[in-house]
């Protein structure tokens, strides 16, 4: 090859790789159909099992499904107490979501470099942008290669902040024997159709924080403790909203 199609050679396709495919069997349809024909389109039985499913297979007590890896990225931040004033570093490689997120609460994105070798976020980096107003780290699995959290991990508690992976691109990998999704303090994932599993769309957060847990299931349903099916398994119809959130769930 001469050159390159960009700068006028001979283009090694005809037409682009697509995307994203994904592979439906009849399994997911009659899934899909069962749901239909239930009492619950939304935040029903099948999100508590889907939940469950999802925290024993990384290894994890809590999972909390969301409608897409951007609510996810979001709820995280929230759980986390982001605010006014608050920075969060994030590596400057990365898609816009994962410092759009910490934005919706009104915090400070701090963008630091990555390895070149890797394409994650540098540690060394990291450690150089800590200050007071530092409240967590967001690292990014890109490409579906877990950071050194090793390394995050120790810098995090050295300087009492949250570490959160964004894994979207990892479900299914591992480091130093752990897998995805329970190496950080929060672990975010997407459903996207480009991903490894789909939804359709689609996420959810991993962690072994209750507490954090209960914070996220609470801001993806308005602010309310309770959402539609909880409050009619405990006969329940009043709605106590105790923070403000959205509806992502």
């Amino acid at each position: 090859m001469d050159k390159l199609a960009i700068d006028g050679g001979k283009p090694v396709r005809k037409n682009l790789l697509p995307y994203g495919h994904q592979w439906i069997d009849e399994t997911e349809i009659q899934a899909v159909i069962e749901v239909l024909r239930s009492d619950w389109l939304t935040t029903g039985p099948m999100v508590e099992e889907f939940e469950r499913a999802f925290a024993e297979y990384v290894g994890i007590h809590e999972g909390v499904a969301v409608s897409n890896g951007t609510a996810a990225l979001h709820a995280a931040m929230f759980a986390l107490g982001i605010g006014p004033g608050d920075e969060v570093i994030v590596p400057a490689m990365t898609f816009a979501a994962t410092a759009n997120c910490l934005v919706y609460q009104r915090g400070t994105p701090v963008f630091v470099d990555v390895d070149p070798d890797t394409l994650l976020v540098d540690p060394s980096a990291v450690e150089g942008q800590i200050t007071r107003q530092t409240k967590a780290i967001i690292a990014v699995d890109y490409a579906g290669q877990p950071c050194d959290y090793d390394r995050l991990g120790d810098i995090a508690e050295e300087n009492g902040i949250g570490l959160v992976a964004d894994a979207c691109h990892a479900l299914g990998g591992s480091y130093r024997g752990k897998a995805v999704g329970s190496l950080a303090d929060l672990s975010t994932f997407s459903f996207h159709p480009a991903k490894h599993v789909t939804t359709g769309e689609g996420g959810m957060i991993t962690t072994d924080d209750p507490k954090l847990a209960q914070r996220m299931q609470i801001f993806r349903n308005h602010g309310i403790t309770a959402d539609h099916r909880q409050r009619e398994q405990q006969g329940s119809w009043f709605y106590e909203m105790v923070d403000l959130g959205t509806t992502i769930a």
